[in-house]
């Protein structure tokens, strides 16, 4: 009879060897599985479907929830044996606790309370799911489940990650090319060549930031010995900022073509604006007409930062004018302002950008320094001039990087020997 007890024994290790060796090789070949569905590039869905199945059907898990890391933030990929009203409940701020296999049981939260284990997954010392285990009975081998389901997820969760950070590196080069477009959209809005006559000079300094800003600048010469000349900024950055500069290139052409005053000039400008953004953007504007031949220099400054006329030495900030273009339907006041010039004479004209550079010790380039280099520098021609100013911020910001678009337009006003 003992002899028959030992068979009996022999035959039930063997029986439980083989089932363990059947679940052995299926794990391996569900490993396989899973293993050709990523090189097949399968899709998020189908893994995590798979990912189910597997724990579900062939490991027997009765409670299990899987957290990845999305774009979003985190949320729960799949399930199985948990309510979805429990699901909705948030637990971002728990999960960040686990470092490691934890046991939960006993957990305040009501989510994590119905599972037993959690294992984290980490990839390059960054958390990127999360998978909570529970329903485990008494009899079964825990340790070896929780081993593979370990495994698995680290598998599908790594898998998982490298397709979001595919898609955002995607994303990623969309956008650059993009804003790449955007730019040299932009570098065909800007003019390449500024006029050099005996009357007047035009030289710019154009610095936009990231390849794509909201800074403007133009001119246009009229056969009857005027020109016109104009610095905007637009507020915003990038494709949207570009859109709408193409679109106030346009406008702007149109409308001082129709040789209006300067005041109605900016009304209409005004208007074309306003109804293109509905008053969410805005543009400051300054723009300048020269008349060859009666010398006198009338200008409108729509909210922008003051530039500056040096003529005989004398330093005048040109801030005449109304308040930004682009916020109300209609500009409530617009003067005018003008003057003679008797002379030679300078006028720079900037954006922001130009006046928010820092030194080393944190001081801003201000207007007034501006306005000072302006005075001592202003019987250079346009070019000498834009030349060395772009020395003396060199070496004022030292190893500062610029911090936003700047542009310089410099109108420099000579004093013909004949009649222009």
């Amino acid at each position: 009879m003992s002899g028959f007890s030992e068979l009996k024994r022999g035959l039930s290790s063997i029986e439980a060897l083989e089932r363990e060796l059947n679940l052995k090789h299926l794990q391996i070949n569900r490993l396989l599985n899973i293993t050709q569905a990523i090189n097949n590039n399968v899709s998020a869905e189908g893994l995590f479907n798979m990912y189910n199945s597997f724990l579900s059907w062939e490991i027997g898990v009765r409670k299990m929830a899987l957290f990845v890391m999305q774009d979003e933030g985190w949320m729960c990929a799949t399930s199985i044996g948990i309510p979805g009203e429990l699901l909705e409940i948030e637990i971002a701020d728990r999960l960040t606790r686990y470092t490691r296999l934890n046991n939960v049981e006993g957990s305040d939260h009501p989510l994590i309370k119905e599972f037993d284990v959690v294992i984290p997954v980490r990839h390059k010392d960054q958390s990127i799911a999360y998978v909570f285990i529970g329903g485990f009975s008494e009899d079964e081998d825990m340790y070896n489940k929780v081993q593979f389901i370990t495994t698995i997820t680290n598998i599908i969760a790594v898998a998982i990650e490298n397709k979001r950070l595919f898609r955002r590196q995607l994303e990623q080069e969309r956008l650059k090319r993009e804003m790449e477009l955007a730019g040299e959209m932009q570098q065909m809005l800007i003019p390449g060549k500024l006029p050099h006559k005996d009357c007047y000079e035009l030289a710019s300094i154009y610095k936009p930031h990231l390849g794509v800003g909201g800074d403007y600048f133009d001119f246009i010469e009229f056969e009857d010995g005027k020109i016109v000349f104009c610095v905007g900024d637009i507020s915003g950055k990038g494709i949207a900022a570009a859109l709408l500069m193409a679109n106030f290139q346009a406008n702007f052409h149109t409308l001082i073509n129709k040789r209006t005053g300067l005041d109605e000039f900016i009304r209409d400008l005004n208007t074309s604006v306003n109804l293109i953004t509905q008053g969410e953007r805005f543009i400051t504007f300054f723009i300048a007409e020269y008349d060859i031949n009666s010398r006198r220099l009338s200008y409108v400054n729509a909210g922008h930062n003051p530039p500056v006329l040096v003529n005989k030495g004398n330093i005048h900030p040109l801030d005449k004018g109304c308040t930004i273009l682009g916020s109300f339907e209609e500009l409530p006041t617009v003067e005018v302002g003008s003057y003679e010039i008797d002379g030679e004479a300078i006028v720079l004209s900037f954006t922001d950008g130009l006046t928010d550079l820092k030194d080393d010790g944190g001081n801003y380039f201000s207007e007034e320094m501006l306005y000072l280099f302006t005075k001592e520098n202003y019987q250079l021609t346009a070019k000498a001039f834009n030349k060395k100013l772009m020395e003396k911020i060199e070496i004022f910001k030292g190893d500062q990087a610029y911090p936003d678009d700047f542009t310089v337009l410099t109108c420099k006003l000579f004093t013909p020997e004949i009649p222009c």
